[in-house]
């Protein structure tokens, strides 16, 4: 038996991605499943395809920068399964490609609502959950963008590195508390988000940087994140931990 079996799991940018891959190998551990996003028909068909598969899911159809919303949402998880023991907080948005000095402000702004504000907001109402319960495990999705730069996205890259700082500061302080708290960093990875972003040139670059060979899949990471919500990564918190093909290297 997995030691996911039965846990309640909170995942957030679950309609695709890195977040469905996630979500999907949780109902495969035996995970009870609050899935979450703003894309109300990509959530339904990832709900639905999980019920089929014998999981016990809910979802919950907001915008991670609305505090209230994601209270909400929380909320609606402890009504529905008694508790939270689980959460990946996922969702997140890349932004225009754009040099630095012409970055649109209200584009930027939107880019620290959501990957900012919005994990900032989702640690919050997890947390206070979690804290009661003396136990729980978070892990975050950052990116190599969070300890390197890649032209043409600097506030996706300042979003990240902030991702990876929210994270070490919520494992210091609630570590001692029973809730662990990591973060991801994935190289390129194939999702809807990075389909099509960059043109041949840029894409042949970031290619070379991946020592493995090629891309990443989304179910790469997800078998990542799943380690370490697991108690296998019980003596793990406050890490960045890298998937990224040795991008990084």
């Amino acid at each position: 038996m997995s030691d996911l079996e039965n846990k309640v799991a909170y995942v957030t940018g679950a309609a695709s991605g890195i977040g469905r891959a996630t979500a999907r190998a949780l109902a495969r551990e035996g995970a009870r499943l609050m899935i979450v996003d703003s894309n109300a028909e990509g959530l339904e068909a990832v709900r639905a395809e999980l019920a089929d598969g014998g999981a016990d899911v809910a979802k919950s159809v907001i915008d991670i920068s609305d505090p209230a919303a994601v209270t909400r949402s929380i909320e609606a998880a402890v009504s529905r399964f008694g508790r939270l023991d689980l959460a990946h907080n996922n969702a997140a948005i890349m932004g225009p490609i754009a040099p630095l000095i012409d970055y649109p402000l209200d584009a930027a702004r939107r880019l620290f609502d959501v990957n900012v504000f919005g994990l900032f907001h989702c640690l919050q109402a997890q947390i206070r959950v979690m804290e009661p319960q003396g136990s729980g495990s978070i892990v975050n999705t950052a990116s190599v963008s969070g300890v390197h730069a890649v032209p043409m996205i600097s506030i996706y890259t300042a979003t990240k590195h902030a991702v990876i700082g929210l994270t070490k500061s919520a494992a210091v302080e609630y570590s001692v508390k029973g809730i662990r708290v990591n973060c991801v960093c994935p190289g390129f990875i194939v999702t809807d988000m990075t389909s099509g972003r960059f043109d041949a040139e840029t894409e042949a670059v970031l290619a070379a940087q991946h020592p493995i060979g090629r891309f990443g899949q989304p179910e790469e990471i997800a078998e990542t994140i799943v380690f370490l919500l697991s108690d296998k990564a019980s003596f793990t918190t406050g890490s960045a931990v890298f998937a990224d093909g040795g991008q990084t290297i």
